[in-house]
């Protein structure tokens, strides 16, 4: 054995082994408080993943539904819009055929009136011309005997039409 001793191999060996002991013995309860430390923080770090992922879930399905309800929603405004629309179209096609029908009376009366003006301007102008015929007529042919008789008949005419 004291061959054993003197060989520096053997005290390098012998060193090692009450090394490692001792760092097994001291070291092994730092070593393994460490791992359960890094065990228990991944443990953690995997529940809280876990949980944002179910959180996320959640929120993924929240929002589908709510683009859907907000889809629904759209389609229903934009229907109703259009529908609006096509109320407002009608009833400015049948205020617009109203307008037409009343533009067209107005200018059929409107018509008429100009008609009987001109009638009557025509009925006038052709009573002037009769009276300026007659007037030359009666100047040219009658003398003055025959105007007074003419005259003393015709406040006969209308003292008797007043009398009656």
């Amino acid at each position: 054995m004291t061959e054993f001793f003197s060989d520096s191999h053997n005290w390098v060996l012998l060193s090692f082994i009450i090394f490692v002991a001792m760092a097994f013995k001291f070291g092994r309860a730092s070593v393994t408080s460490s791992l359960d430390s890094y065990i228990e923080t991944a443990r953690n770090d995997v529940e809280e993943a876990e949980r944002l992922r179910v959180e996320a879930q959640e929120l993924l399905s929240k929002y589908q539904r709510l683009k859907r309800e907000t889809t629904s929603d759209a389609e229903n405004v934009i229907k109703s819009a259009k529908e609006h629309a096509e109320k407002i179209r009608e009833k400015a096609e049948k205020e617009l055929e109203a307008e037409l029908a009343r533009r067209e009376e107005q200018l059929k009366e409107r018509l008429s009136l100009m008609e009987n003006q001109a009638i009557e301007e025509m009925r006038a102008y052709a009573a002037d011309l009769a009276i300026k015929a007659t007037r030359e007529i009666i100047v040219d042919n009658i003398d003055n005997k025959k105007a007074k008789a003419l005259n003393d008949k015709a406040i006969e005419e209308i003292a008797d039409s007043f009398a009656a």
